[in-house]
């Protein structure tokens, strides 16, 4: 329901009215003295601020700012009562609402960013505030480096967290039938009684206390020390070890338990615990809590109080025997990208999900190969490069990846290469069949070019590193983030050894890839518009991809070659040069934040066009923004040019 309380509300302006009043100095200190940040300022500092200090009152309902028109000439500090806070949509809904009570603070953003009011600001109650001058505010935050932290603190924390909130409500609109719960819920709410046994127990008393019990899982521990449990036996254990194997049912449980117990904290939340499990192929796990065993969560449960779950479709692309029921299962994953948007996922979360699932369908596409193929001549691994070898994918993003194989014995070198051949070309073709589409520059295992032995794929990276021209490196920037997607992960990780020894003692490569990142400013003209694309399909529209998110994959990517950084997801290549380049923690976070909400408005645009039958892109609409989102997004796009400052100083110490 829209909200139309505008013609009911008082209208205030304290500084024009004059209804405000001086307050005596020791009694604005006792108020300062237990308001964050002020009660952390020196007595000198504090006794010299509560001489600027008034008070002025505001009756119930009162329009104390009013968006985008308010000029704010002081910051407010709710003494009693209380406020709303919102901004409201085209069709006067309310989009955006919270409330603040005594102590909280009104108009501080404004300031610091030289701004009229970006919230409506209205009271619930009659309200005192305290009111403090704009300038005397404005120098506390320049000199005390306790007042900004704490301001800028404040501004990530809330504004970052109700954008993605407006993110999800206004772009997805939630389905009744959806809850809340892999985000909502952690796995110490969800896990089971402790069942357990001594390592001695028989097989077959295990099996009646299971029956007895009506459970599917055991943890076994020593009789030396009941409370340490090392191990765990299932259902599945009994079909595979016992009954299949015909064991004798006096045999001691530890001869078929599975051990050493899989175990995760208790406050992790359910969608961690859905990807360790994924990801491990375990579907019992131990919670743990203060150091011991407290429980077992299995994805059972998790898929019963979620219902449609990922791990259904996990399970299902596992179990396919054929190719056309992969075609199938690939065409599920925007459906349950949908579910975990609404459940709360940001876009790392997202991400993960959607870089699990695809090596999933590639996992299980290479496995029906070397069925019908045979197994291959010599060990390989499955290179991915791009986004998928940061596990930053999207939706259907190209294909990019390759094949790099032991070096054959000189005789069997032709025999090892038609294999290879021929692997990478049905591969690839599947994938495309999958929805996964080729990539228009032939970067794919398919190619001669990228299906090569490993002493090759070393030369190769050799000469980008040391003898390839600048335009030649940048084109080769996308193969520094590869990984090992499925096969042998030792071959992979000896050409990373042999990249990160190449880069360790030549600066050719990153100083001409730190060049080419400055080509591509920040998406903002002098008169903060953003910068669109002026022609073709596209004419209007701002590229995400390429102006908003890529200085950040550039950064990243180009730094981690200067320090030797094995990692390729950019946020963990991030994390790490925070410590390798003493990064500011306050910059640090604005960084990782942009880049959150640039990745989160991209899945969201791209889930909303596959909804409507479009092929998804990476072209925006700013006009289609909310103010909101347009406001963090021109606040974002500043983080580049501090980026670029840092390129443009690394070249110099070269």
């Amino acid at each position: 329901m829209a909200e139309h309380n505008d013609k009911h509300t008082r209208s205030a302006v304290p500084s024009i009215n004059g209804r405000e009043h001086m307050v005596a100095p020791e009694v604005a200190v006792a108020f300062l003295r237990s308001t964050m940040p002020f009660k952390e300022l020196d007595e000198q500092t504090l006794a010299g601020l509560a001489r600027h200090c008034k008070i002025d009152f505001f009756p119930k309902g009162t329009r104390i700012f009013t968006y985008n028109q308010t000029e704010i000439t002081h910051l407010y500090l709710i003494q009693r009562g209380g406020v709303r806070a919102f901004i409201t949509d085209d069709d006067g809904d309310i989009v955006l609402k919270d409330y603040r009570g005594v102590g909280a603070n009104i108009g501080a953003l404004g300031i610091i960013r030289g701004t009229k009011a970006n919230l409506n600001i209205e009271t619930i109650e009659d309200t005192f505030c305290y009111l403090i001058p704009r300038d005397i505010f404005k120098n506390l935050v320049l000199t005390v480096s306790s007042v900004s932290h704490y301001y800028l603190k404040i501004f990530s924390d809330n504004i970052v967290a109700t954008a993605y909130t407006e993110l999800r409500k206004n772009k997805l609109a939630r389905r009744n039938s959806e809850e809340l719960f892999l985000f909502n819920t952690k796995a110490g709410e969800l896990s089971k009684p402790l069942y357990s046994v001594s390592a001695t127990t028989s097989i077959q008393e295990c099996g009646a206390i299971m029956a007895r019990q009506s459970i599917g899982s055991l943890l076994v521990y020593m009789d030396e020390d009941p409370g340490a449990m090392i191990g765990i036996i299932t259902d599945t254990d009994f079909r595979r070890k016992v009954i299949a194997e015909g064991r004798d049912y006096r045999e001691p449980v530890a001869s078929i338990m599975s051990s050493p117990l899989k175990t995760i904290p208790s406050d992790m939340l359910c969608f961690d615990v859905l990807l360790k499990m994924m990801t491990t192929s375990i579907h019992h796990l131990g919670v743990e809590q203060g150091g011991r065993v407290t429980g077992v969560i299995t994805s059972h449960d998790i898929m019963v109080q979620q219902g449609n779950s990922p791990y259904y479709l996990f399970k299902e692309i596992a179990s396919q025997k054929e190719f056309d029921g992969l075609y199938m299962l690939a065409e599920k994953v925007s459906g349950l990208v949908r579910n975990i948007i609404n459940e709360g996922a940001k876009a790392e979360d997202i991400s993960r999900m959607i870089a699990l699932i695809n090596e999933k369908i590639l996992a299980r596409i290479l496995v029906l190969l070397h069925y019908q193929l045979g197994p291959s001549p010599v060990k390989y691994s499955w290179l991915m490069f791009g986004s998928e070898g940061r596990h930053e994918q999207t939706f259907k993003t190209d294909q990019d990846n390759g094949i790099v194989f032991q070096d054959p014995e000189p005789g069997r070198r032709q025999e090892v290469i038609d294999y290879f051949s021929t692997f990478g070309e049905l591969a690839t073709h599947h994938l495309v069949k999958c929805g996964y589409p080729s990539c228009p520059d032939n970067v794919m295992a398919s190619n001669p070019k990228w299906c090569r032995p490993l002493s090759e794929w070393m030369q190769q990276f050799s000469h980008w590193i040391t003898q390839a021209d600048p335009q030649e490196q940048f084109n080769s920037a996308i193969f520094f983030d590869f990984r090992n997607g499925f096969g042998t992960e030792q071959i992979a990780m000896d050409l990373r050894d042999h990249v990160v020894g190449m880069c360790s003692g030549e600066n050719t490569i990153v100083k001409n890839l730190a060049r080419s990142c400055l080509r591509v400013p920040a998406p903002l003209s002098f008169f903060q518009q953003f910068v669109v694309e002026q022609n073709g399909d596209q004419r209007d529209r701002l590229d995400i991809k390429r102006r908003g998110l890529a200085p950040f994959v550039d950064f990243a990517r180009v730094m981690s070659l200067k320090y030797c950084i094995r990692q390729t997801n950019t946020l963990s290549r991030l994390k790490r040069l925070r410590i390798k380049m003493k990064l500011a923690d306050d910059f640090y976070n604005q960084m990782i934040e942009v880049y959150d909400l640039q990745m989160q408005l991209r899945v969201i645009h791209q889930l909303g066009q596959i909804e409507n039958g479009e092929e998804p892109d990476d072209f925006i609409y700013p006009d289609q923004l909310t103010d909101l989102e347009k406001r963090m997004l021109k606040d974002g796009f500043s983080v580049i040019d501090t980026l670029q400052q840092l390129l443009r100083k690394e070249i110099q110490e070269l």
